[in-house]
C-alpha cells in the first residue's frame, strides 16, 4: 500500500493580483526547516518576476505564524549542519529583493527567527492571538536576518533591547502600541483585513507603486540626506515617463475614491 501524499510545507494561493503564501508545518509551528526556507525563498524569487500579482501575503497555518529555525535540525537531530543554517541568507535577501509589497498576517506566536521573518514584511497586521519573542540569547545564536538593527527602528533602542535581553513575550495590543504592527484584528478577521489591503495596495499604480517601495527601502538604509538625494533623483527619472493624460486620470480616481471614502 502507498504512503499518502504529503502536504507541501508552503501552500501559495492566487486571488486576483494577491499571492498568499501560508507555512505549513503547523504541528512544529511552522519553525523554518531547510525545506522550508527553500519553498519560500523559491516563491519570492518567483513572485517579484511575475507580472500578474502585485502584492503578498505571508501568514501561518495553525496557532503559530512561524516559530523560527527548526531547533532539532540546528542541533544536528535530523542531520542538518547548524553552521550552514546559521549562515543561510538566501530567504531574507530573496524578502528584501522582491519589488512588491509585502504584508505579514501575524496568526499567532512569530518567535526569533520568525520574529525576524515579520520584520521583513512592509506591513504587519496582527491577530489579537499573536505572539512576539526573540529568544536568540536563549537559545545561544546572535541574530542574522536583521532584528538587532530592524526591531530598534520599529519600536526603539530600550524597547527592543528589553526584548531581545529577556526573550519575554510581547503580545498585539502591546505591539501596537508600541508601533511594531500597523493594526490588530480578531483572528476570522486577519485574513480578510489583509485581503482589504491588498486590495487598496492593487489599486494604485503598480510600477509607481514598486519604485516608492524601493526608494522607501535603499532611504532607510542610508542617512536622511542621502536619502532625500536619492528621492529627489528618482522623482525626476520616474516623471519623464509619465504623460499629463495618465495624471490628470489617476487623480479622477483618487477624487473618487476620497469621495467613497468620505461619507
Amino acid at each position: 500500500m502507498s504512503e499518502p501524499a504529503r502536504e507541501p510545507v508552503l501552500l501559495t494561493a492566487r486571488d486576483g493580483g494577491i499571492a498568499t503564501f501560508t507555512l505549513n508545518r503547523p504541528g512544529a509551528m511552522n519553525a523554518l526547516s531547510r525545506e522550508l526556507r527553500a519553498a519560500l525563498a523559491h516563491a519570492f524569487r518567483c513572485v517579484a518576476d511575475d507580472a500578474d500579482v502585485g502584492v503578498v501575503i505571508l501568514t501561518g497555518r495553525g496557532r503559530a505564524f512561524c516559530a523560527g529555525l527548526d531547533l532539532k535540525e540546528l542541533g544536528g537531530e535530523s542531520g542538518g549542519s547548524p553552521g550552514a543554517m546559521l549562515e543561510e541568507q538566501d530567504l531574507i535577501a530573496a524578502m528584501r529583493a522582491c519589488p512588491l509589497p509585502i504584508v505579514g498576517a501575524i496568526n499567532g506566536f512569530a518567535i526569533t527567527g520568525g520574529f525576524e521573518l515579520a520584520l521583513a514584511c512592509d506591513v504587519l497586521v496582527a491577530s489579537s492571538e499573536a505572539r512576539f519573542a526573540d529568544t536568540h540569547a536563549r537559545v545561544g545564536i546572535v541574530p542574522g536576518w536583521g532584528l538587532s538593527q530592524l526591531l530598534p527602528r520599529r519600536v526603539g533602542t530600550s524597547r527592543a533591547k528589553e526584548l531581545s535581553f529577556t526573550g519575554n513575550y510581547l503580545d498585539a495590543g502591546r505591539a501596537l502600541a508600541w508601533g511594531l504592527v500597523n493594526s490588530v484584528v480578531a483572528p476570522d478577521e486577519l485574513l480578510p483585513a489583509c485581503g482589504r489591503l491588498a486590495a487598496d495596495m492593487l489599486s494604485c499604480d503598480r510600477a509607481t507603486l514598486r519604485e516608492i517601495k524601493r526608494i522607501y527601502d535603499a532611504g532607510y538604509a542610508t542617512t536622511l540626506a542621502d536619502g532625500l538625494q536619492l528621492e529627489a533623483r528618482t522623482s525626476r527619472e520616474h516623471a519623464r515617463s509619465v504623460s499629463p493624460e495618465s495624471v490628470a486620470k489617476r487623480r479622477r480616481g483618487v477624487q473618487e475614491r476620497g469621495r467613497s471614502q468620505s461619507r
